[in-house]
């Protein structure tokens, strides 16, 4: 019995690498059905769930793993990545109703992990577009965007710019996006600052120039 959920395990774990998904899952499935605990099994079903965009089903998967496995960052970081995205889809005072958990599930995430990256991020998101009604803040927004600095530089630049460019101060963000691309010359820092020229300050010759030099 071991042997053969052992195979069909390896099976599943090649069918998801192929983004086989759905295949992967019919057979992740028949293996939690055997071991209901098998934290990679529920992981990988969380992850297939994702990719398909079922948030909830997403959730339920990593809010499973994360009450089996309360040390792990990344179970708390997707439980609450997935209640994001799915509040993305549902009315307001539904999503609204969600913010509570998702901010729990980050902050858990970087109590865990203190140099988590993406988390802070979610909660620099989270912070910028809740209103101060229900909590949004700005200065946590930036608070977050500092920690970030602290261990990752180009993230610091990159989350100031993006906070700078939400509230319009497009020449406070077009600064922050050329430290971060100063540091980083990557694709990301430069696409940020190449769509701030480009559809924020309306100065096509400056997204032009910018190209040409990280083409070159």
């Amino acid at each position: 019995m071991y042997c053969w959920s052992q195979s069909n395990f390896e099976k599943a774990e090649k069918l998801f690498q192929s983004k086989k998904y759905n295949e992967a899952q019919l057979l992740f499935e028949g293996i939690l059905k055997n071991n209901p605990l098998d934290l990679k099994t529920l992981e990988y079903l969380g992850e297939i769930a994702a990719h398909q965009k079922s948030w909830v089903k997403g959730a339920e998967y990593f809010k499973k793993l994360k009450e089996l496995k309360p040390t792990v960052a990344d179970y708390f970081f997707k439980y609450g990545g997935c209640l994001a995205m799915h509040a993305v889809e549902v009315n307001k005072i539904k999503a609204f109703s969600m913010v509570g958990d998702m901010k729990e599930a980050f902050e858990k995430a970087i109590e865990l992990n203190p140099k988590h990256v993406q988390a802070r991020w979610a909660l620099i998101e989270i912070y910028l577009q809740l209103p101060g009604i229900l909590g949004g803040s700005e200065s946590k927004a930036i608070s977050y965007s500092n920690e970030l600095a602290q261990f990752s530089p180009i993230d610091g630049y990159l989350s100031k710019g993006r906070i700078d460019e939400y509230f319009k101060r497009y020449d406070a963000a077009e600064k922050n996006y050329k430290k971060a691309h100063e540091i980083g010359n990557s694709k990301v820092t430069f696409q940020k600052l190449y769509n701030l020229y480009l559809n924020k300050l309306k100065d096509p010759k400056k997204a032009q120039e910018l190209k040409r030099k990280f083409d070159a």
